[in-house]
């Protein structure tokens, strides 16, 4: 039996030099954007307005 994977692409930018993604907990349905630029990036939760970790449950893979 596959191992299901936590988390998953729901958006993602590309160019030569940079990636933005973001990415979804499938377990929490947290949200996080990832960001690549040349020889460095970072993760960071999205958060709503209230400061709050951004939660979208049951969105489609991409």
């Amino acid at each position: 039996m596959a191992k299901t994977k936590r988390f998953e692409t729901v958006h993602e930018e590309k160019s030569l030099t940079e990636v933005t993604r973001i990415l979804r907990d499938r377990e929490t349905g947290v949200c996080y954007l990832y960001q690549w630029l040349g020889t460095g990036g970072g993760l960071t939760v999205l958060v709503d307005r209230d400061g709050k970790p951004l939660v979208m449950d049951d969105q489609p893979q991409t």
